[in-house]
């Protein structure tokens, strides 16, 4: 039986802000925010349905899909096979939770959820040109009144 050490989500999470973590020299590793847009691989289960393949499709269009594509995480496609498998039987509204506990794991494995992000010690870049974007756009629109915004209901009168 193991014995002491660090335990996955033990403790508070790592955070690039803190002292300790500085002195650790934790760093994530940002993800663009537009996502992966390389070769997506091929399907690595048998039979794959036309439903798994449309999402397997989306999730490599994914900012996590830029780390999957990277040599050393290789590996890692046939895990996203499965969470794409997963969730698409999950889509089914009589699934169990034994299903959807799985689907989460799987999630967690691939950086597809918050924390997994942070497992992997990634995280997604900020896209400051579309936020830049945004804020011009902002400024541009006129501003409405609530009279421009009410609504005339019909009425006979």
């Amino acid at each position: 039986m193991t014995r002491g050490g660090a335990r996955n989500r033990s403790g508070p999470q790592a955070s690039e802000d803190s002292g300790r973590s500085d002195r650790r020299g934790y760093v994530l590793t940002a993800l663009p925010a537009e996502g992966y847009d390389g070769p997506v691989p091929d399907f690595p289960l048998p039979a794959p349905s036309a439903r798994e393949l449309e999402v397997w499709e989306e999730a490599w269009r994914s900012p996590q899909a830029c780390a999957w594509s990277l040599p050393s995480e290789s590996w890692r496609a046939a895990t996203v096979a499965m969470w794409v498998r997963v969730k698409v039987r999950c889509e089914d509204p009589d699934v169990g939770a034994a299903l959807l506990g799985q689907l989460h794991r799987f999630a967690d494995q691939i950086g597809m959820t918050t924390a997994g992000l942070a497992e992997m010690g990634w995280r997604v870049a900020v896209d400051e040109t579309a936020t830049k974007r945004q804020e011009k756009a902002a400024e541009k629109a006129p501003a409405k009144s609530s009279r421009d915004r009410m609504k005339v209901v019909g009425g006979d009168g």
